[in-house]
Order: C-alpha cells, then sequence, then structure tokens
C-alpha cells in the first residue's frame, strides 16, 4: 500500500493506494493531515489493509490527481505523508559519498537528528536561509518505524519493525552544518529542510531496500545516481545499531544517508540559489520536484508552493 496526503497545508486529506485504486482514508483517520505515529502504534496500517479486502473504503474521486500521475498538477499540493516522532539521520553513509568529501568510512553510524518541524511536503518551496552561500541538495532513503524497537539483536530483527519506506531529501547548509564548530545540526535544521513523501510505501511493497536506485537533478541535470547497494551500514544494521543506544518509537523516521553528488563534492560546489529547481526520485517511492528561494524578510510569513 502507499498512503499520501493531498490539500491544502494543514488541511490535508489522507488516502492510500491499493490495487491499482485510490480510496479516502478519513473514516479511520478522521481530520489528521498526515499519518501520526499513535495511528502506526495502534495498528493502523493493519487496519487500512483489513479495510481495503473488505471494500469500506470510498473511493477517492477519481478527477484527484496522485502522486503517480506522469504529470502532476501545478495547483495540486500531496503534503508530508507521515508526521514523524523522532528524525534520526546518519551521515557519510555512502561509500562513494564518503569518497568524494575525502573522508574515511566510518566504523559505526554517524548520528545526528533533525527536528520535526522540518518536514514539509514533497514538492512545497525549500527555503533557504538568509546569509547561505552553502545550502545544500541530497536524497536519501527515509525508514518509518512501525513498532517499538529497543536493544535489536539483528538486523534482520530490526527490519521486521519497519513500517514503511519515503523519500527525503535532506537539504544541508554546509556552511552551518561543518564550518561553525559544534555539530552538524546547525546545518540540518533550517526551516523547510526535509521535504517528504509523496508517499509512505509500506515494507511489504519493497522486494528489497538494499536494491534501490536514487536519483536527483537541479534545474535538469543530473547531480545524484545512485543505489542503496552502495550503503556501507545496510538499512536494517542501521536500525539494530540505534537501537542500542535509544528506544525507536512507531512513526520514528530515520533518513539513511546520500550517495555521491551532493553540491560540496562536485568540482566548482553549485551550491543552490533561489529559483532552482530539484527533482529527486527512489525506485518505488514516486518523486518529489522543490523550487528553492531565498527566506523572506523577519517580518513576512514563509510560503509553500500551494501559497506562492
Amino acid at each position: 500500500m502507499k498512503f499520501f496526503a493531498h490539500g491544502a497545508v494543514g488541511a490535508e486529506r489522507l488516502a492510500v493506494e491499493a490495487d491499482g485504486a485510490a480510496y479516502d482514508l478519513s473514516a479511520l483517520t478522521g481530520e489528521a493531515p498526515a499519518l501520526s505515529p499513535s495511528f502506526l502504534a495502534d495498528g493502523g496500517i493493519e487496519k487500512v489493509a483489513r479495510a481495503v479486502a473488505d471494500g469500506t473504503l470510498p473511493a477517492v474521486d477519481a478527477s484527484t490527481p496522485l502522486p503517480s500521475s506522469d504529470d502532476r498538477p501545478s495547483d495540486v499540493r500531496f503534503g508530508a505523508p507521515l508526521a514523524p516522532g523522532k528524525i534520526l539521520c546518519i551521515g557519510l553513509n555512502y561509500r562513494d559519498h564518503a569518497a568524494e568529501t575525502h573522508a574515511e568510512l566510518p566504523t559505526e553510524p554517524i548520528l545526528f537528528m533533525k527536528a520535526p518541524d522540518t518536514v514539509v511536503g514533497p514538492d512545497d518551496d525549500v527555503l533557504i536561509p538568509r546569509g547561505s552561500e552553502k545550502t545544500d541538495w541530497e536524497v536519501e532513503l527515509g525508514v518509518v518505524l512501525g513498532r517499538t524497537l529497543r536493544y535489536a539483536e539483528s538486523p534482520e530483527e530490526a527490519l521486521d519493525a519497519v513500517a514503511g519506506y519515503v523519500i527525503s531529501n535532506d537539504v544541508s547548509e554546509r556552511e552551518f552544518q561543518i564550518e561553525r564548530g559544534g555539530t552538524w545540526d546547525k546545518g540540518k535544521n533550517c526551516e523547510t529542510f526535509n521535504p517528504m513523501g509523496p508517499y509512505l510505501v509500506t515494507a511489504d511493497e519493497i522486494a528489497d531496500v538494499q536494491d534501490l536506485s536514487l536519483t536527483l537533478s537541479v534545474n535538469g541535470e543530473t547531480r545524484q545516481d545512485g543505489t542503496t547497494a552502495d550503503q556501507i551500514f545496510g538499512v536494517g544494521e542501521v536500525l539494530a545499531y540505534l537501537s542500542l543506544f535509544m528506544t525507536l518509537y512507531p512513526g520514528d523516521l530515520v533518513n539513511t544517508g546520500t550517495p555521491a553528488g551532493v553540491a560540496m563534492g562536485i568540482e566548482g560546489q553549485p551550491y543552490l540559489r533561489d529559483g532552482d529547481v530539484v527533482e529527486l526520485a527512489i525506485e518505488g517511492l514516486g518523486s518529489q520536484r522543490q523550487t528553492f528561494r531565498d527566506a523572506p524578510a523577519a517580518d513576512a510569513p514563509a510560503r509553500t508552493r500551494s501559497e506562492a
């Protein structure tokens, strides 16, 4: 199944694609604009699967475009499908990305965190922070927990706790991240710095999570073209590792790293500027498209694409 959210900011409606059809989830999720940790913890995915099988969910209006549409209309907005709990991120987890940044391969996963309020929809505008000269892109496989995980004894046990997968753009400001001292968090938590979606695809839909292609282009030029097979620490290994240091709960999101091709690693370092368009996709999970905009003045409200 593929969960998605569509509608104006704060008024999204949840739906699911299954067996070639799309169904409205309001009867099960109420007015929630995104899947919540409590919904996942309460067996929400299983409840939706039963309702689809029983034929009790109303179909989404046939005129409503779906995230899988080849050409999504510009006046239709898709929201992030999940309101995450924790957002945990793994740095330097692809061999080619470590090489392009001249970093040694890590012997343990590198961990940093993003705040849940960085999450926006997959096609919403992304704001370049005031004073930024080094805003960068990172296509990443996001992993969503479906049940509580503590002290996993194996990668296989950890994978059993996965509800599904999403696309994340782990947008980063490299000066804030690397040159300002302290931890990486300053360059990772700027407003709108985690576009997510359009789908949360349930784990059973992905045959091999370590064999997914990831691509990203800027203004039509391919910048990233990688595969999860190049991960230093596979998804199950990452989750098992994290569970030794903290409890992972339903709705937690783990961004698992990015392949080579970020601006920081390209000759000339073509960091993002106002008006640049970034498009990214992961096999089986859909695609995103963001326009990067200079952050507004302090007295002006931030705007998403749908409000621009």
